[in-house]
């Protein structure tokens, strides 16, 4: 079983996106958090192998702050190897959004 974490970074304003929602869905797994002040979220579940989805609920979340954009959510699907060498590994999903574009790496 592995670990998750995500980030999500405002790359116009250059700080942490907090207080934005985030879905995690897969293998069973659907809870729901806010990203802490530094843009964080450390969820408890463990997670199989198979693939995975966190949905950041970008729009409600540029709304909130008057700013137009784009992108009403923006969903991620990664892939949790299940191989033996996967037990224990951590996965981190990194995300930096814009209002008009967003990227999304596996960081560390």
């Amino acid at each position: 079983m592995s670990t998750l974490s995500t980030h999500v970074l405002d790359s116009v304003l250059g700080r942490p996106a907090a207080g934005l929602d985030v879905v995690l869905e897969g293998d069973g797994v659907a809870v729901s958090a806010t990203t802490d002040d530094d843009g964080r979220v450390r969820f408890a579940e463990q997670l199989a192998g198979g693939v995975h989805r966190l949905t950041f609920a970008t729009g409600a979340w540029f709304d909130a702050q008057g700013r137009e954009h784009l992108h009403p959510e923006v969903a991620v699907a990664f892939t949790v190897d299940d191989g033996p060498a996967a037990t224990q590994e951590h996965y981190h999903v990194a995300l930096l959004l814009g209002p008009y574009s967003y990227t999304t790496y596996r960081g560390s």
